[in-house]
């Protein structure tokens, strides 16, 4: 990449890195101020986990987005995105009630999922192949710094200007994110080739669902996803009960979150190819179902419940980074297709996930989502083994 290519794409990459933690902050900071929002809105937590829930269901549409971002072109999708993140987090600071916020969530989730796909495959289309790991890596911090500042920021808001706050905010960034991108962004002409039909979805799909490799991470995915947001609908409402935390409080300790993951994904790029990426996935898989069962026993102090939290969403970090770099070789003629199915089977996990948290955890406490979830990571461990058992990269 030659000096004056890398000052011309530092800018795009920079606005679209920032826009991305806008849209991964508004995905994520209902699950933390769940019981805020449900005083709030004067609902039931379970009520409020159940709107999560269907925000998750957006996820399903990547499998359709990935190849309209390819017909339409990618910033168009991109300042689309933007859009519908703005519409729907504007609505529900202007109308403050449960089935508006409900609209507003499930519009920024499709934002998201609109975004995600068109942004990747633009710098694909734009750096280099020997330098694209380090731009997409520098580009999917936007997570943990979602956790790390995005979530404390909207704990600020909350706790200074009331829970609608946020989404005033995150609204008119989405306003400014839309234009911003309209002028950062090249314009593209539209991609040539004929149109996908019907029968290039099927063919694709059917080389998935055929093959026992894919489907055991497809079962993996749906497992481990459910398990985690099992735990992540919750645990917010866990600290406030067990050591009344204040929603200060909350948000930092949700930052201790966003370090763990950032501390996974580096983990990963430094261990994950060096013992190999099956063993690296198993030792995490195992190491998680151990800590799942292990949190309950935690809670003697906020200290050790952290500590417990962090620990978690670490190895979980880690073990989902890594399970992404091997399934992008298990298909490796049909990799689009097998990413958007593990992205949808991942989004129906934490569909079921989200619906069960809150009845779980209110039925049986932090003992039973903990171990809830360290089974159904012990499932996700066996389908993953079963359908790995004698794959190796060579076989793609």
């Amino acid at each position: 990449m030659n000096p004056s290519h890398r000052t011309n794409l530092f800018v795009p990459i920079a606005a679209t890195t920032f826009f991305r933690l806008v849209l991964n902050t508004a995905r994520r900071f209902a699950y933390p101020f769940a019981p805020v929002l449900s005083r709030g809105l004067g609902v039931s937590l379970s009520a409020v986990t159940s709107l999560i829930a269907i925000n998750q269901v957006t996820s399903l549409l990547g499998a359709l987005i990935g190849p309209m971002s390819d017909r339409l072109g990618y910033r168009k999708m991109m300042i689309a995105g933007m859009a519908m993140l703005a519409a729907g987090m504007l609505a529900a600071a202007i109308f403050p009630i449960y089935a508006v916020v409900l609209v507003a969530l499930v519009m920024a989730g499709l934002g998201k999922s609109i975004f995600d796909p068109a942004v990747q495959a633009w710098v694909g289309s734009r750096v280099p192949y020997r330098r694209r790991a380090l731009v997409m890596g520098m580009m999917e911090t936007s997570w943990s710094a979602s956790t790390l500042i995005g979530i404390p920021l909207v704990a600020v808001l909350m706790d200074r200007y009331g829970w609608q706050m946020p989404f005033l905010v995150m609204g008119a960034l989405g306003c400014i994110g839309a234009v911003a991108l309209f002028f950062f962004i090249p314009d593209e002409p539209e991609p040539a080739g004929r149109k996908l039909s019907p029968a290039d979805y099927l063919n694709a799909y059917s080389r998935l669902i055929a093959n026992r490799p894919a489907l055991g991470a497809l079962g993996y995915v749906f497992f481990v996803s459910a398990a985690n947001d099992n735990l992540f609908v919750v645990y917010g409402a866990w600290l406030e009960n067990r050591f009344d935390l204040g929603i200060v409080a909350l948000g930092l300790g949700t930052s201790l979150i966003g370090v763990a993951e950032l501390a996974g994904e580096g983990l990963t790029a430094t261990v994950s190819d060096r013992i190999g990426l099956k063993r690296a996935l198993v030792a995490g898989l195992s190491l998680s179902v151990l800590s799942y069962f292990a949190l309950p026993f935690m809670e003697s102090s906020l200290a050790a419940s952290l500590s417990g939290l962090a620990i978690l969403f670490f190895i979980f970090e880690f073990t989902m980074v890594t399970s992404l770099s091997l399934c992008t070789e298990i298909l490796p003629g049909f990799r689009a297709t097998m990413m958007s199915g593990f992205f949808a089977t991942a989004g129906i996990g934490r569909v079921i996930g989200a619906l069960m948290g809150g009845a779980v955890w209110q039925a049986g406490g932090i003992l039973a989502t903990g171990c809830l979830s360290g089974v159904l990571t012990g499932l996700g461990l066996l389908c993953l083994m079963c359908g790995l058992k004698g794959w190796d990269r060579a076989d793609a």
